[in-house]
């Protein structure tokens, strides 16, 4: 029992020393970056280096960025991720035969400033009052939009040109309603914090079925590309979501060429781009729905002031693009007024 008690305790103490010889030779190496930066833009080249404390003889230093390898020359790496935001930058060195690995968390900006928009009114149409408006979207020439707060939540098909509600079903009551999106004949809809959505028959509105978020904490607006679904959560992620088991199979995250930003709420996908309302701003983020990279942004200023000014009147929320009118839509939370725009370069 003793002699099975000491080679127990003598494999203990080799695995011990082992992991505790990985984590020193750790210390034995720190990455080192052009001007000791943390934060760069997209495509930009810069300088890197390996610091050696120890002077130890190194055979081979690879870099990588979340996984991927990075090519460097004379010193040298161009840092064309095709995905912004914040990264984990990793070197594995192989020395004196043994290996280890360092990293340093980076951030990788957008490569330009984005551009800044301003709007055109072509035509004003009725909105109810009394719906906190979540989400909007057209099917065809019908508009279909959601609406928030415990007790008030709902989804609806709505006549855009008279206001008219064609269609509703209320949610529970236990439910704060929230971004909704169409795809192949069925409507997708989140709640806030319940970490719950629904989805729902197109022609109908019945309810086909639930479905469980997975790292996004929060449902906030949704929007699809023909193939996927994308989810914002209230952070700086933009998530992808599989249209048929719902889960989540990675993120953009949204930046600006000076930081990451983490206010893109109700989505709109056109062309390439995702059109975000800006959480609690007269404002709507342009977004590279590859990247993240946020190339422009909208100022609504002013639309607040032209509709019916009154006490539970809340801020802007709400875009959808009609297809055929190649214009969007806009409204906000108890707005008695949908407003058709044109986007126009200020």
């Amino acid at each position: 029992m003793n002699t099975f008690k000491h080679l127990i305790f003598g494999s203990l103490l080799i695995l011990f020393m082992a992991c505790g010889g990985n984590k020193d030779a750790a210390s034995f190496f720190t990455i080192q970056l052009e001007g000791n930066k943390t934060q760069f833009q997209q495509n930009e080249t810069i300088t890197i280096g390996l610091g050696n404390k120890k002077n130890k003889v190194i055979n081979k230093v690879e870099y990588a960025i979340d996984g991927k390898k990075l090519p460097v020359t004379n010193d040298k790496v161009q840092l064309n991720m095709p995905q912004l935001g914040n990264k984990i930058l990793t070197a594995k060195v192989d020395y004196e035969e043994t290996s280890v690995e360092v990293s340093e968390k980076i951030q990788i900006l957008a490569a330009t400033a984005p551009e800044i928009y301003t709007y055109e009114i072509i035509k004003v149409y009725p909105h109810d009052i009394n719906a906190y408006t979540q989400g909007l979207e057209f099917h065809n020439d019908t508009l279909y939009e959601s609406t928030g707060k415990k007790g008030k939540s709902s989804l609806r098909k709505v006549d855009y040109n008279t206001g008219k509600v064609l269609q509703q079903i209320d949610l529970d009551n236990t439910f704060f309603g929230e971004g909704i999106t169409i795809l192949n004949n069925k409507i997708y809809m989140l709640t806030w914090r319940s970490k719950i959505g629904f989805i729902y028959d197109l022609k109908n509105l019945e309810k086909l079925d639930n479905f469980q978020y997975g790292e996004s904490k929060e449902g906030w607006g949704l929007a699809n590309d023909g193939t996927k679904l994308f989810k914002s959560d209230g952070t700086e992620k933009i998530w992808f979501l599989n249209p048929e088991t719902l889960k989540e199979e990675g993120h953009i995250e949204t930046v600006t060429n000076k930081s990451i930003f983490n206010r893109a709420n109700e989505l709109e996908y056109v062309d390439g781009k995702l059109y975000a309302n800006v959480y609690q701003k007269e404002s709507m983020m342009i977004i590279d729905a590859q990247s993240g990279a946020i190339e422009g942004v909208v100022n609504f200023g002013g639309l607040k002031n032209k509709v019916t000014q009154h006490e539970a009147l809340d801020v802007l929320n709400g875009v959808a693009y009609h297809k055929e009118r190649k214009t969007f839509f806009v409204t906000g939370k108890n707005w008695d007024k949908l407003f058709e725009i044109k986007i126009l370069k200020k």
